[in-house]
């Protein structure tokens, strides 16, 4: 029998502590050997009975407890992963300058193994100066310090500050645990700044119709949320995808590949790697109508002029705006798969093209996909049946590699 993944959560005191019992059940139902080590102030938002029930395990916050067992050496050391959520201003600060006056302080000083820190306070409080270069130096440590969400915070404030879905605070970290010592002893896209697309683009005919497609965003968002697990600073313009944004990721939201075009470059000029995963509507209808299309008896109905839409992809590859950045596309092909996908990989310019066939049953929708990564330098890397996260990992695997060939552009 194997053993099981040792994960230690910190909590420390904010009131999003809450949220934190949530995350520990999906650990502890997914067959995580789960350790939590709360701050003495966490206690006041969630009691220690709490903690252990839903553990198994005990609970201390102090380094005088079970003193043969050297608690404040052995949980760290021998911790797969550490997740501490909420990460509040003060916890930062004492991690960032290797203060170790409680349980949790001097595990994370004793840990070897990947941390990953979920931030949650008010907006003023992140934007700080000192807690932004209290971030930066975790980072720069090597730990993973993901950005928080943006919504309703304490009282009737509103703002970026909030902890990002429980969910997915769980699905980064079991792309870490996936990752292994490779996430060790610093992300590989550490510093990097990532653009991705998911979803696809609706295209309104009137009020209550619009052009679309099948495409479920569950691609991008893989691809948004492995590279955040990767470290890099992760915007993703997701149209139309009924998705909870990704733990540590920007997300900006569009509808029609007008607004996906204007998002994209907009943010593209500060991205080191583009990808476009969204699927996106080749036509629009030439008029919008105010009113609804109705049916009339007898007579059938007036035929729909399309006109095309602009082409991002391209658009992104030639007018790229930073030395070095990494261009990625995606072809959805239901014939000649290989053959489509070389002619359209010179066609749009990009470095990579991901190429998979797609059907009713296949890809759209579901949580596996398998694709044909095509390099312009003539590489051709299969990416076998499998879940959509190790599709990303392969394509960011690719970027890394093209990243290693170029200089680094601030």
């Amino acid at each position: 029998m194997e053993d099981r993944v040792r994960v230690v959560l910190g909590v420390s005191g904010g009131i999003a502590a809450y949220k934190a019992c949530e995350l520990l059940r999906r650990f502890v139902e997914s067959g995580h050997d789960v350790r939590v080590v709360p701050t003495e102030s966490a206690l006041h938002f969630v009691g220690e009975a709490t903690w252990s029930a839903l553990s198994g395990q005990p609970v201390s916050t102090r380094v005088w407890e079970s003193v043969h067992e050297v608690p404040h050496v052995r949980i760290g050391q021998e911790a797969d992963l550490v997740v501490v959520a909420p990460a509040t201003a003060d916890l930062l600060a004492k991690a960032a300058h290797g203060l170790a006056d409680d349980l949790l302080t001097n595990t994370l000083l004793t840990a070897r193994c990947p941390v990953l820190f979920a931030p949650a306070m008010h907006t003023e409080m992140w934007e700080h100066p000192a807690t932004r270069e209290n971030v930066a130096t975790l980072r720069r440590r090597g730990c993973l310090v993901i950005e928080p969400a943006v919504g309703r915070l304490t009282g009737v404030d509103t703002g970026k500050g909030r902890l990002p879905d429980p969910g997915e605070i769980f699905a980064l970290s079991r792309r870490v645990l996936a990752r292994g010592a490779a996430a060790m002893p610093q992300a590989d896209l550490a510093g990097r700044h990532v653009l991705v697309s998911a979803g696809g683009t609706r295209e309104p005919l009137d009020p209550v119709r619009y052009l679309g497609n099948r495409s479920s965003g569950k691609q991008g968002y893989a691809l948004a949320r492995t590279a955040a697990a990767r470290g890099a600073r992760v915007t993703l313009v997701a149209a139309n995808a009924a998705l909870p944004d990704p733990a540590g990721v920007d997300v900006v939201p569009v509808g029609t590949a007008v607004q996906l075009r204007e998002a994209m470059l907009r943010a593209a000029p500060q991205a080191d790697a583009v990808v476009m995963a969204a699927a996106v509507a080749d036509f629009r209808p030439s008029v919008y109508l105010a009113g609804k299309i109705k049916k009339q008896d007898g007579q059938e109905p007036q035929p729909i002029t399309l006109v095309r839409n602009p082409d991002i992809l391209a658009e992104l590859s030639t007018g790229r705006a930073k030395g070095g950045q990494v261009v990625v596309g995606f072809a959805a092909e239901t014939d000649d798969v290989l053959a489509n996908g070389r002619a359209k990989l010179a066609r749009k310019g990009c470095d990579l093209l991901v190429v998979n066939e797609v059907g009713e049953r296949k890809t759209f929708g579901s949580e596996e996909n398998e694709a044909l990564v095509l390099g312009a330098d003539g590489s051709e890397t299969p990416v076998p049946y499998g879940p959509k996260e190790a599709l990303a990992d392969t394509v960011w695997d690719l970027v890394q590699q093209r990243f290693r060939q170029l200089p680094h552009s601030d």
